[in-house]
């Protein structure tokens, strides 16, 4: 039988259980609180408490760039095959980078046709030309100005267009950002080739990009500047090919994500992940118990996800009646942790007073699943039904999303054997999944506020080792703060 591992007064209790009790704040200005930095894992911090689940119907390109674009960070999910995934990373990895590390390059004697089916896939308006397939050797640039010029001649040579080398303005790698800018504006253009004394293609700087990282101060940017991103990995059957293809597309962290974590079947896949990738930052989850977080933390993961079925598309509680309520279950993985390993609170949050609770009571970051449905960055199609617009949501154990992720059809019996413990919905269009990140935040700030702090971690601080700061609801103070 298990010991006690948590104060009685968070025993079965999650979130519309508690109120905080006010502190006094010397904040002249919630304005003025900017600071909502925390960790994800060791070596990865973001500047809003904020994970974008990693849910088929959640976390896909377009998800995985805003994210950290707005200080956050999205998860990848698993579903599709491992080449697709790879190129998912590597997608985010390209966008908004001032410095493009791996800029498309053409060989100089390919047709007019060729650079623009080029531009087209990979959404850019110019592509630097080298000189053999062989030497990556700059000659020249391409734009959508020069194909214009070209006609509907697709099939002259790209070369015949372009300005050669001796005419652009380029610079050497490790220019700075303001230097790079003064450069491209003094000489009026819109490209910065970067060259070696070989005249070796070593990267490309757009403007665009570098206005965009002044317009997003907060993003969250690797060492080489580049966007950050997670991607999930099993812990059975392609789990290592598959971390060694993202790790390869330079992937910030992973995300070891099963149903349950406290397991010899998880003991066995970090042991073995370990050997492969050493250091690498993991995130494994999920679990909901003191011992499933101490487990994790003496097998060595880099941060530890919590929740057992408490999310909107999750049944597993319905079907085995096993779990633990989600913010008994954050505060039980908390004192096994004590801040030594960051924790993600997985599931069940509605509004954004949830997650001021689940980080107050022990998390460092919360998983969006629900709250980021059906917004414009989300995938899949949009459903037109009765004068208004919907997108499916679904649990990534639901029959829909395994037979998503199958690679064939043919296994698919056999993938259903198991009973679902998902399902599936749709859910009304709600707008950007930028106006909700910036509604969370400052709600955020607000909350920091009536903490008593000046920034997110001092707030957290402050409520963490206090749990006479929670105040246990009656059904009458619950009805009297959350029925509106």
């Amino acid at each position: 039988m298990a010991k006690r591992t948590v104060e009685p007064i968070f025993d079965g209790r999650t979130f519309n259980d508690f109120l905080f009790r006010p502190q006094y704040s010397s904040v002249l200005s919630r304005k003025d609180i900017t600071d909502l930095s925390v960790r994800v894992c060791r070596g990865v911090t973001i500047n809003v408490p904020l994970v974008s689940a990693n849910m088929d119907t959640i976390t896909r390109e377009r998800m995985a760039k805003t994210m950290p674009l707005e200080g956050g960070v999205g998860v990848l999910d698993r579903s599709p095959l491992i080449p697709d995934q790879e190129a998912m990373v590597r997608y985010v990895k390209r966008q908004h980078s001032y410095v493009i590390e791996e800029p498309v390059t053409l060989h100089r004697r390919e047709s007019i046709g060729k650079a623009q089916e080029l531009m087209e896939r990979h959404n850019i308006s110019g592509v630097l030309l080298r000189e053999s397939s062989q030497m990556n050797r700059l000659m020249g640039i391409l734009t959508h100005r020069d194909i214009l010029r070209a006609g509907n001649n697709n099939g002259a040579m790209a070369w015949d267009f372009a300005t050669p080398f001796e005419k652009l303005i380029h610079a050497k790698p490790g220019i700075t950002l303001e230097d790079a800018e003064r450069l491209m504006l003094e000489n009026k253009i819109q490209k910065l080739p970067l060259v070696d004394e070989h005249r070796k293609i070593c990267g490309l700087i757009t403007l665009r990009d570098i206005h965009l990282a002044k317009q997003k101060p907060y993003s969250v940017k690797d060492a080489k500047g580049r966007l950050v991103v997670g991607a999930a990995i099993g812990a059975t059957k392609d789990y290592l090919e598959r971390a060694e293809a993202l790790v390869g597309a330079e992937v910030d962290f992973l995300v070891m994500d099963v149903a349950h974590a406290h397991s010899a079947v998880i003991w066995k896949a970090v042991s073995e992940f370990r050997a492969k990738f050493r250091e690498f930052p993991l995130v494994v989850g999920n679990v909901a118990t003191y011992e499933g977080a101490k487990y994790l933390a003496d097998i060595g993961v880099d941060g530890i996800k919590v929740g057992i079925g408490p999310g909107k598309g999750c049944l597993t509680r319905y079907e085995t009646n096993f779990g633990v309520p989600q913010i008994q279950a954050i505060r039980e993985v908390y004192l096994a942790c004590r801040n030594k390993i960051p924790i993600m609170a997985d599931g069940g949050i509605e509004r954004d007073g949830h997650i001021v609770l689940a980080l107050f009571c022990g998390a460092d970051t919360v998983m969006l699943g629900s709250m980021f449905a059906a917004t414009e960055e989300t995938p899949g199609e949009v459903i037109h039904k009765n004068g208004k617009q919907y997108k499916y949501y679904r649990g990534m154990t639901s029959p829909e999303s395994v037979l998503g992720g199958l690679k064939d059809r043919v296994n698919a019996r056999e993938a259903l054997s198991t009973p679902a413990e998902g399902k599936e919905e749709i859910v009304e269009m709600r707008g950007s999944v930028v106006d909700i990140i910036s509604r969370i935040a400052g709600h955020l700030r607000s909350a920091v506020s009536y903490a008593g702090g000046k920034n997110l971690a001092q707030a957290r601080r402050n409520f963490l080792n206090h749990p006479e700061l929670f105040i246990q609801l009656s059904e009458a103070a619950k009805k009297e703060s959350f029925d509106r």
